[in-house]
């Protein structure tokens, strides 16, 4: 089965002359090598945990996975894999593609391949469904670069993604009469710039993988069985890590779990019983990138759900609910890691109140399909006065009147969480730094990756390129602190924004 990776041709590369080492002109981004492009810690760590999930050598390992991968970063080069949702900053793409094919092979382990057929098939077939599972998750997003995005070279002339990687460089906005669901179909215009004839022949000798695999490309998940199972898990768990959720660590709870416990309750009320996005009395408002609840109603009705549907240990206090929620990764913190924030709640009828809030990933809650329409006004949090809610006892968790500024500048687009900032800046990614426990280190013990499975190869984990690197520093926000998705960039498209110092 694996003669194939004996008799690999060599794959051309890109000609690292083609591409100017010299500064780009002002507004424009110079493409980079996929070298270059991979090169940072949290990257290499990636590679190296994708590597522990197969069961091949360091040259197999080069020609199935690395070079594809390679391929990969050198078509979506900085490009961010949403205009304003996960992975919204430079690279985010890459980052992306990177953490959904590791959270991908980890589940594929608990698969036996293909299904209905002996131990023997399973057994040749296995190295081939774990690839396939890997490309799956890895293209399922490449279409954005092709219907999503307009890219320009300094000329004007455009770039395709057909035409191969970039070699000038260029700058890109956001096509404002994109088609949301496009990019899946577009899929099908790309994968053969990542995935090579000798890789197609070998998967093309597997009917059922075969079959599967074209399924995903095309975006149609539902008649792709396990494997487009496997992508949408995958992809759910990276964009929901990307936005603060966890819950893919919720849901793999035992079913008796208390944490699950909540969650589902959680999901039942905003079914059932919760009123959202209401103008003035609501129990929690809904955002671009968050889910606002009102701390002490939702969690009195919280506990009086469970109770009523006869569970066990449920907490006897809200304070009780908030550290359990917050320690189950449920709840998005504050600054000074506190469960509670206070925000104003403005609809754009000129009602105002300050609530104290719960706040959460959407992604916890609903699948994109499935999620509400944004409140239709503005949600500003006030750090100074969640700081002070931190120190509150549960009952002094009330809202409060709370006119708006009368000198409030222009607000931002409708749904958006407003904080005033004196500056506008793209999202970053997290930073290499030794400083913090990095977000993705949580993704990888999330899936249950250590160094320990470098085992499986007989080979010692530290020929990595990197050793257990750490990101960001916590960043510390300005007194006031603004998304702002009205932020002008890229020749005026919009990217949502953070401002912060440190």
């Amino acid at each position: 089965m694996l003669s194939l990776f004996q008799r690999k041709r060599l794959l051309p590369a890109i000609d690292a002359t083609a591409i100017s080492l010299t500064a780009p002109p002002k507004g424009l981004t110079r493409p980079e090598s996929a070298a270059s492009l991979l090169s940072t810690p949290r990257r290499q760590r990636l590679l190296e945990h994708i590597w522990q999930r197969t069961s091949l050598s360091r040259k197999q390992f080069a020609s199935l996975y690395r070079a594809p991968l390679e391929r990969y970063a050198e078509l979506v080069q900085l490009f961010p894999a949403s205009e304003s949702h996960h992975h919204a900053y430079p690279g985010g793409m890459l980052d992306h593609g990177l953490e959904i094919v590791a959270y991908a092979l980890k589940l594929r382990q608990s698969h036996l391949l293909p299904g209905g057929t002996t131990p023997e098939d399973q057994a040749a077939q296995a190295e081939a469904w774990t690839a396939a599972t890997a490309y799956a998750a890895l293209l399922h997003d490449i279409g954005k670069i092709a219907v999503d995005l307009h890219v320009e070279h300094e000329d004007g002339s455009i770039w395709h993604p057909w035409h191969g990687p970039l070699t000038r460089p260029y700058r890109f906005r956001y096509r404002e009469d994109r088609e949301f669901r496009l990019h899946s179909a577009a899929t099908g215009l790309l994968y053969t710039r990542v995935l090579d004839g000798d890789i197609l022949d070998w998967l093309s000798g597997f009917p059922s993988l075969w079959s599967a695999l074209l399924y995903v490309l095309a975006g149609q998940y539902e008649h792709a069985g396990v494997l487009g199972e496997l992508v949408i898990q995958a992809d759910r768990a990276s964009v929901a890590q990307a936005l603060g959720g966890d819950p893919a660590r919720a849901m793999a709870a035992p079913k008796h779990a208390l944490q699950r416990k909540l969650l589902e309750g959680l999901r039942y009320l905003l079914k059932e019983e919760l009123k959202l996005n209401q103008p003035q009395a609501s129990d929690g408002w809904l955002t671009q990138d968050a889910l606002w609840l009102v701390s002490k109603t939702v969690s009195d009705k919280l506990r009086a759900h469970l109770l009523s549907q006869g569970i066990d240990g449920i907490p006897t206090s809200n304070t009780a609910v908030f550290n359990v929620l917050q320690d189950h990764g449920m709840l998005q913190p504050t600054p000074e890691g506190k469960a509670i924030w206070k925000a104003t709640v403005a609809s754009e009828s000129g009602w105002s109140n300050t609530f104290t809030f719960l706040r959460l990933s959407p992604a916890l809650i609903w699948e994109s399909g499935d999620r509400p329409e944004p409140f239709a006004g503005t949600v500003t949090i006030d750090i100074t006065l969640t700081s002070e809610a931190a120190d509150l006892s549960v009952d002094e968790l009330l809202p409060m009147a709370s006119p708006l500024p009368s000198d409030r500048e222009a607000s931002p687009s409708a749904g958006d969480t407003e904080i005033a900032s004196t500056s506008a800046v793209l999202p970053v990614p997290p930073r290499d730094t030794a400083s913090a426990p990095d977000a993705i280190d949580e993704l990888l013990t999330m899936i249950g990756m250590d160094g320990s499975s470098a085992a499986v190869h007989g080979e010692d984990s530290s020929s990595s390129a990197t050793s257990n690197p750490t990101a960001p520093s916590p960043l510390t926000p300005t007194t006031r602190l603004t998304h702002v998705a009205s932020s002008p960039v890229l020749g005026g498209n919009r990217l949502a924004s953070i401002s912060w110092c440190g």
